[in-house]
């Protein structure tokens, strides 16, 4: 799939005020600073569309992007970032549950994990939440530029036995890097799978 156009529709908190017009939602998620604004500029080829930031934390609304005129990728804030209060995180936590649970559109939600690091217990605690609300979801694996191809290659074993302690089989996985471009393609070609 080729992105020609990305356009920024609008930031809300409560799912009764996405965008108006209803088109498929493909929506990506991850920790703090897991390098999701990064990789959403990346698949569009546009530098700033998402916001990224060194300080972790920063994206604190669903953001919708109309990509090809035919359907949105939607930016969801960020979980588990330790330094935001307990009251903010409840409100991140009811934004993100709010979208997830209420969006009839969102086709697939893709969970960015950091392939430097084992699997977190907040992440396969977010993961299960998901499997047991029955949400279509994909992992993509972070920043693999950062690892050298038989570190990365051990870390990645080892997060999919982490994973499959819980899973049968496995959703689909990704490994990404920005910098590279690794990753891209295949991300962009199974979301053209899924929309056929």
């Amino acid at each position: 799939m080729k992105i020609t156009q990305a356009i920024f529709s609008g930031s809300c908190r409560f799912i009764k005020d996405r965008p108006k017009r209803r088109l498929p939602e493909f929506a990506f998620i991850g920790r703090s600073n897991v390098g999701k604004s990064s990789l959403i500029n990346a698949l569009c080829r546009q530098g700033q569309l998402a916001h990224t930031s060194s300080k972790p934390g920063k994206t604190q609304l669903v953001n919708h992007f109309l990509i090809n005129n035919s359907w949105y990728l939607v930016d969801l804030p960020g979980y588990g970032y330790a330094k935001l209060s307990k009251g903010i995180k409840a409100e991140l936590g009811e934004i993100i549950r709010g979208y997830i649970n209420g969006s009839e559109e969102l086709v697939n939600l893709f969970v960015l994990l950091d392939s430097r690091h084992d699997v977190q217990s907040i992440d396969l605690k977010f993961l299960l939440e998901l499997g047991e609300a029955g949400v279509p979801f994909s992992i993509i694996f972070t920043k693999c530029d950062k690892l050298g191809s038989s570190a990365l290659e051990n870390q990645i074993k080892k997060n999919r036995e982490t994973l499959m302690e819980y899973w049968e089989e496995l959703p689909p996985v990704f490994l990404s890097s920005t910098e590279s471009g690794k990753g891209r393609e295949e991300i962009l070609d199974y979301i053209e799978t899924l929309l056929k």
